[in-house]
């Protein structure tokens, strides 16, 4: 990361690091990263633990790494949810990952809820609690290792290709966005939803376009996203 850069907008940032991470693992004494940020290109590589603690001048330098690169605001990043990433790459034998989200601001977690399959209103994303990234490989591997570790939240997207991590409740769920054809029931005269008995559009039914039906396919995936994760935030 260019250091000029990287001491502009690390400024101010404090040296307590917050763990919301249960007490089930003891953290490393000794811990080693080597992050790839597929949004900015930029890489990260650095011991950020040792027998001590958090290293402070590390930790700063992950939280502008981790930044929501939409706004470029940064904020302190959990410590658990970086010993929790630590503790995954670990079980599957991997050395590295790639960040697909990290911190965001709340604007930044509202545009994307608007916008984006599966993003949550009340995201741990915005607390600087939550990690998207993609593995090489051992994707499904991981994604189970980190279930069984019981520390926070763990989000499996197959589709997309990546995993959700976090140090909130303990909860575990997977989202595809593909399969979601099971959503539409034509009678022989309109497109319904299943199970509502309600037409889409109205009136005689007609075939649909391609364009029209992967808009669909969306509003559902949206619909049914909203209907699971009414009580559930991550």
């Amino acid at each position: 990361m260019n250091r000029r850069h990287f001491l502009s907008l690390a400024a101010g940032c404090a040296a307590a690091w917050p763990s919301a991470a249960r007490a089930v693992m003891r953290p490393p004494k000794l811990r080693r990263l080597r992050l790839a940020n597929a949004n900015t290109g930029e890489t990260f590589e650095g011991t950020y633990r040792n027998d001590d603690g958090p290293i402070d001048r590390v930790m700063e330098e992950l939280c502008v790494f981790l930044r929501d690169h939409h706004s470029g605001e940064e904020t302190k990043m959990d410590v658990g949810v970086i010993d929790f990433l630590a503790h995954v790459l670990d079980a599957v034998g991997e050395t590295s990952a790639t960040i697909l989200s990290a911190y965001r601001t709340a604007e930044t977690n509202a545009m994307l809820a608007r916008t984006t399959f599966g993003v949550a209103e009340h995201s741990q994303h915005i607390l600087g609690r939550a990690l998207d990234l993609r593995l090489d490989s051992k994707l499904p591997v991981a994604m189970n290792a980190a279930r069984a570790m019981q520390i926070g939240g763990v989000g499996w997207y197959p589709h997309s290709d990546f995993i959700h991590i976090d140090t909130g409740p303990v909860r575990n769920w997977t989202l595809d966005e593909t399969g979601l054809e099971g959503l539409l029931v034509f009678d022989g005269h309109r497109l319904r939803i299943a199970g509502r008995g309600l037409p889409l559009g109205g009136g005689v039914w007609k075939p649909l376009t391609v364009t029209e039906r992967l808009d669909l396919q969306r509003r559902l995936a949206r619909a049914e996203f909203l209907a699971r994760s009414r009580f559930v935030s991550w």
